[in-house]
């Protein structure tokens, strides 16, 4: 594919990059020439991701990590510099929603079991600022370093049911924004924080909420359908502009920015 983002040779690697955003993101930078490194607790599935690449003539490494163990991802970022030399681009994919922190009609918030909240919570932001904080060291040190963290439409305007997703997201946010200036401020025009806000897209997390097993909408989804002006669920494919635009020289003035990819739905009201 050629492309004026001029990605060609750039070391990136994306947590939580077997699931359905990151593998398209993986897919999507290594079409760029991008070396693509696939963080997953299951190795299987970040090897399989890997092959995926290599089968479209892309690179890609993998590696096993769990985003919420620091000296994980300390090993991880010690066999990039000894391969490598260098990390351009860290994309933090890894997070999302759980059945027990999802509030069902029957339920109440005080239902809600403190374990399934803290897992959701951790996942999201914690599972985010580890990695971060790990590889901000090496971008310091490099005075070069691009992070794109994942947010969500319900950061801006919290969703029902899914209290500790909203909460965690919004935290997101915040940390994209505060990160953005504390590394640009203390290390150089060299390093920066955005996030990407995607709309809805179906995954196995939300499937069951958006769609009944016979794939048509359920009350839920269709609610999400009529307030999305562009009336429909967002594809993988959807967020390819932002992705690129965020990890390429084009946004180099582009820190701490929510960039939204969502259909129009954080725009409307009624």
């Amino acid at each position: 594919m050629n492309s004026i983002f001029n990605l060609k040779g750039k070391i990136a690697l994306i947590t939580g990059g077997a699931g359905v955003l990151g593998s398209r993101f993986a897919d999507v930078l290594a079409q760029q020439g991008v070396i693509v490194g696939i963080v997953s607790q299951s190795l299987e599935k970040a090897e399989s991701t890997v092959k995926n690449i290599e089968a479209n003539g892309g690179q890609g490494f993998a590696v096993q990590a769990n985003v919420l163990n620091k000296e994980e991802l300390e090993k991880v970022k010690d066999q990039i510099v000894e391969k490598y030399g260098c990390l351009d681009i860290l994309i933090n994919a890894a997070g999302g929603n759980m059945p027990g922190a999802t509030i069902q009609p029957n339920q109440a918030i005080y239902d809600m079991k403190s374990d399934d909240l803290q897992k959701v919570v951790d996942l999201n932001i914690i599972g985010t600022m580890l990695p971060t904080q790990v590889f901000a060291e090496l971008f310091a040190k490099q005075k070069s370093g691009n992070i794109i963290n994942i947010s969500s439409a319900s950061a801006q305007r919290p969703l029902t049911r899914v209290v500790g997703y909203s909460a965690s997201k919004a935290a997101i946010d915040n940390f994209t924004q505060w990160m953005a200036v504390e590394l640009a401020q203390k290390y150089g025009e060299g390093l920066r924080v955005n996030a990407i806000s995607p709309g809805f897209f179906i995954g196995e997390q939300n499937r069951a909420l958006l769609l009944t097993p016979e794939g048509k909408l359920t009350p839920r989804g269709e609610k999400i359908i009529d307030h999305t002006p562009m009336g429909r669920f967002g594809s993988p494919e959807d967020i390819d502009g932002a992705l690129l635009f965020l990890c390429s020289d084009m946004s180099k003035f582009v820190t701490g920015t929510i960039l939204k990819v969502d259909g129009g739905f954080a725009a409307t009201s009624i």
